[in-house]
């Protein structure tokens, strides 16, 4: 496993357990189908939201949540959309989220949750 991928395994894993601390439970981890990968799925209530979390170890390339383009919240829609399809239903709510990691080194990550960015 390279440095980014372990990196971003434990922020994904900082994520999930912040999400659990509010109150959320995580329906899905990295799941994976020919198009992509959905990072976590949680349940908020009566709320699907599909999350997707960005890490990084300083800001050489901006704010982590910055990192989340056009064409990657187009992915992930389409995605989540596959993803719906194969649990069967009713689904009345959605939403798509992003989880900032700034694991800055030495330090004690900082966590943001963005609640229906897109």
């Amino acid at each position: 496993m390279t440095h980014r991928q372990a990196l971003g395994a434990q922020g994904e894993q900082l994520a999930a357990e912040f999400l659990c601390a509010a109150g959320m439970e995580v329906l899905d981890r990295n799941w994976r189908c020919r198009y992509g990968e959905l990072d976590l799925i949680v349940r908020d209530g009566h709320v699907t939201a599909f999350v997707e979390v960005k890490t990084r170890s300083g800001f050489r390339y901006g704010v982590p949540a910055e990192s989340v383009t056009a064409g990657k919240r187009q992915r992930i829609r389409r995605l989540a959309l596959q993803w719906l399809a194969e649990q069967g239903g009713p689904w009345r709510r959605i939403r798509f989220d992003v989880v900032s990691v700034l694991a800055l080194p030495g330090r004690v990550p900082v966590i943001e949750h963005f609640e229906a960015v897109f």
